[in-house]
């Protein structure tokens, strides 16, 4: 193996081993502390222009397969992990994760202190950081002012895309505004017998509407959410014209459509175990999530309801919006891979459709 070292924006150098794509990458650096669900994460779009830090000590036990790709990809800029496995054994491995980075054209690092590596993040926030064999090549104003641009339009669809039964067929018609989203939320609706009409981003509201969808879904992706103009005024013509649910970038984007605020996070929520406290009942529920951004809690204009805190840093994890039928959450309900706790909320938003066309009103 070749040697290569992780260099960050405050200077620290981290030498390792590379595996994937033999390329040099520049991204934001930020840690996952999910324990499982690497092909997940791997295939995330809202990882895109970041290189992620697994905190699990090993990946790549039960190797790679297309099934359980969350996307048509992957939109990481490089991937970071303390060992790396070679030899995986699943009966469902069709490849390596060597294997598959290399395909994708994504460079990795193993054999590197990733605790430390967390340490840092956590201290300073996410910085900025390379991958490359050289360390003394790295240009640092460069390194330093790298910015994720054009996330949205980066991930999203092409064009509109359908899933599930036949109209006929289905119980609940379902527009997607696709900003990077997760196949779980298609595959959870549709197992819900929904026929799911995915969008692309750069369609206006009144394509969502003229379908007569029951609900719409507004999904998750990568990227500030304020940078997504276009978005907020589609979302803002959406609001009260069928139900919505939002989530991660959807319930920042509905968040900013409704009046409230943004901020970026030090280093953001990412992982399969963040807890989230239930304020109408106290529940607390474990929840999967991927997201640096969060609408502030204290912002949220009159009518708008915040109904879900998190556990560790009591930052908004859920919003409501009872007079115009639309609710939002942070974290994943479908939670591809992750716990199943929130997954009742694909069935709360389908209640709230009522089985009308509700656009057509």
């Amino acid at each position: 193996m070749e040697r290569a070292y992780i260099v960050m924006e405050n200077g620290r150098v981290f030498e390792g081993w590379r595996f994937g794509a033999p390329a040099d990458a520049v991204g934001e650096m930020v840690f996952t502390t999910a324990t499982g669900g690497y092909i997940e994460t791997l295939t995330d779009p809202s990882y895109f222009g970041q290189i992620v830090v697994q905190t699990f000590p090993l990946i790549g036990n039960y190797g790679m397969n297309r099934e359980d790709w969350e996307s048509r990809g992957a939109f990481l800029r490089g991937y970071v992990a303390r060992e790396i496995c070679d030899t995986p054994s699943n009966f469902r491995c069709e490849c390596t994760v060597d294997e598959q980075l290399k395909a994708w054209g994504i460079p990795g690092v193993c054999g590197v202190d990733t605790r430390e590596i967390t340490r840092a993040i956590r201290e300073e926030g996410a910085l900025n950081a390379a991958i490359t064999s050289d360390p003394d090549a790295v240009d640092f104003a460069a390194l330093r002012a790298y910015r994720i641009v054009d996330a949205v339009k980066s991930v999203s669809c092409g064009e509109i895309e359908t899933y599930g039964p036949e109209a006929e067929n289905a119980s609940h018609l379902i527009a997607l505004y696709d900003f990077g989203a997760k196949r779980g939320i298609i595959k959870e609706l549709v197992k819900r017998n929904c026929r799911v009409v995915s969008f692309p981003c750069t369609m206006d509201a009144q394509a969502l509407l003229d379908i007569h969808p029951d609900g719409i879904v507004l999904s998750n992706g990568p990227g500030d959410p304020a940078e997504n103009d276009f978005a907020i005024a589609q979302v803002k013509k959406l609001l009260g014209r069928a139900p919505l649910l939002g989530v991660c970038l959807g319930h920042q984007i509905l968040g900013l459509a409704a009046g409230a605020e943004r901020v970026k996070m030090k280093f953001g929520h990412r992982g399969a175990n963040q807890p989230v406290r239930h304020l109408a009942s106290g529940r607390v529920y474990i929840t999967s999530q991927n997201h640096g951004y969060a609408v502030v809690g204290d912002t949220l204009p009159q009518g708008v309801r915040l109904s879900m805190v998190n556990a560790n840093d009591g930052s908004c994890e859920g919003l409501e919006i009872p007079a115009l039928r639309a609710f939002s959450t942070q974290f994943h309900p479908e939670a591809h891979g992750g716990p199943c706790d929130t997954g009742f909320l694909f069935d709360e938003f389908l209640a709230m459709t009522g089985g009308e066309r509700n656009a057509a009103r």
